[in-house]
């Protein structure tokens, strides 16, 4: 698990902006401070010396992120047929 910022804003799609401390990668899995699935990583912009990541989220509410602290699991490689 590693932190990756906090929430600063939704967007008009409902996706959530993170002001990046550190960089995931696109796809990666989003969780919230219980360890609970937030979302995943759908976009990295802004300058690289202080980028945003966009969350897509998978919450019923996408505010109540605003303000709270995000964390990345890293994605699963696929192995096979039978990780799928």
């Amino acid at each position: 698990m590693q932190r990756i910022g906090r929430v600063i804003h939704i967007t008009a799609s409902k996706n959530a902006v993170v002001k990046a401390e550190t960089l995931p990668k696109i796809g990666d899995r989003v969780i919230n401070e219980k360890h609970n699935l937030v979302g995943k990583v759908f976009d990295i912009f802004g300058p690289t010396s202080s980028p945003y990541v966009e969350v897509r989220p998978k919450v019923e509410d996408p505010y109540e992120l605003v303000n709270h602290t995000l964390y990345v699991l890293p994605s699963r490689k696929k192995r096979g047929k039978l990780d799928e």
